[in-house]
């Protein structure tokens, strides 16, 4: 049924038609009624038209915001059906009950969810009357769905809630807090890395790794994850990158593997996770199934949606100097060239080109550490896009500069491009702004 408002907009607009044309004419109306009653009821259809087009948008728009309130949903609480892995295989729910307390959680950059928590127990951890120091507690946390990125299936045996199995979700390495509880307790930030996870220290924790193995997963430290070592055997950690900001952008991943953020979704899903379903690349001889269903293809356009509609946070209020930040803009477009890659309105040619290892300045490699585009589907590198930048240290691909202050130094000394303190600190601050 036609809206009322667009019924009488057309009525209005079909009486009025004729009196629009003799007034646009200046002219007596020579033709026909039936020419002008014609030419009203064109008007009045294209109103009836735009009101149907806006209805349009509006179902259009109430459908993608289910789509991406699915997707949230997914991205904070979905396994695919991992616990195969981490329960049955890591056996992490018996780490987690002999040795996983709340303090011992937060240390390996674990987070909670603070909204997720009922009064009684906010007020039992701020009067000390629920212990930070017993896996207990971390269990009961769980129970409630707030420790963040991690599932647990609690239950009741004999008389004592019992973690029975655990699983990750992407917000495990993809999501924070905002601390405004306590240290690592607050309200989700997702789509921001979690660059205080220790994920190999975590892994290293399962009774079910060899000590060679263990070794290798304890020296990736806080903020860095290797999404390949368990399918090339080579050690060289990334790392984690955030996952808001990617509206727009084709190539998501640091070598731009995929098309889009379903491919990587899927990639991780399967592979890193351990989710039901298949990943397959034949650039890379990657060729992974898990369990004998799909719990992740139906779930990756709803993921995707979510993960585009979260937009990079801006930096602080006060947190730059605008006047330095302007001169800064100068040096990016100009000496500095760094418009030359990080172009257009997304700061990044991703979506067109892709880059030898050769051309970056993050490469090479620590020793002893492969390139990271070698083991790569393309071999390349994509031009990371710049919007948070302030928030995401450390950077490169490799996390090989600390700070802001270091990569735009390693750029002036690997590129020769002769800037001075001042421009360097100018384009920091410009960077800062972003």
């Amino acid at each position: 049924m036609m809206p009322s408002t667009c019924i009488h907009e057309a009525g209005r607009a079909a009486s009025a038609a004729p009196r629009a044309h003799l007034r646009r004419f200046n002219q007596p109306i020579r033709g026909s009624r039936k020419l002008a009653a014609w030419g009203g009821l064109s008007i009045a259809a294209l109103l009836v038209s735009a009101c149907g087009s806006s209805g349009s948008r509006q179902d259009d728009a109430a459908a993608n915001a289910a789509l991406v309130a699915q997707g949230q949903q997914i991205f904070r609480f979905d396994t695919f059906g991992d616990e195969t892995k981490w329960t049955d295989t890591l056996r992490m729910h018996e780490v987690i009950t002999a040795a996983v307390d709340p303090t011992t959680a937060l240390s390996v950059g674990l987070k909670v969810d603070a909204e997720a928590l009922p009064a009684a127990v906010v007020t039992g951890i701020q009067n000390g009357t629920i212990s930070l120091t017993s896996p207990a507690t971390t269990i009961a946390l769980l129970k409630l769905n707030a420790v963040v990125g991690l599932k647990g299936t609690v239950e009741n045996i004999g008389g004592t809630d019992t973690l029975t199995h655990v699983g990750t979700t992407c917000a495990l390495c993809h999501s924070t807090v905002d601390n405004s509880f306590a240290p690592g307790i607050g309200k989700r930030l997702d789509g921001w890395p979690n660059r205080d996870l220790n994920p190999g220290a975590i892994i290293a924790l399962s009774p079910a790794l060899d000590a060679a193995t263990k070794a290798v997963f304890n020296s990736w430290g806080p903020g860095k994850y290797d999404p390949r070592f368990n399918l090339d055997g080579k050690n060289g950690p990334q790392v984690i990158p955030p996952a808001y900001g990617l509206a727009g952008i084709h190539r998501i991943t640091s070598t731009g593997d995929g098309e889009d953020i379903a491919y990587w979704n899927r990639y991780v899903g399967v592979t890193q996770m351990g989710g039901h379903g298949s990943f397959s690349e034949p650039r890379t001889g990657v060729n992974v199934t898990n369990g004998t269903d799909d719990l992740i293809s139906s779930k990756l356009p709803a993921l995707q949606a979510y993960q585009l509609s979260l937009n990079a946070p801006p930096p602080p209020a006060g947190s730059f100097d605008a006047a330095a930040a302007a001169r800064g803009q100068l040096v990016f477009n100009g000496a500095g060239t760094c418009s030359t890659c990080h172009s257009g309105s997304l700061l990044t040619d991703a979506n067109s080109t892709l880059h030898l290892a050769s051309e970056v300045v993050s490469e090479p490699e620590a020793a002893g550490v492969p390139s990271y585009a070698s083991r790569s589907a393309t071999g390349k590198y994509r031009t990371a896009p710049l919007h948070g930048l302030w928030q995401h240290a450390p950077y490169f691909h490799n996390g090989s500069a600390p700070t802001l202050d270091a990569v735009v130094q390693t750029y002036n000394t690997k590129k020769s491009l002769g800037l001075s303190n001042a421009d360097m600190a100018d384009l920091v601050a410009y960077l800062k702004s972003l």
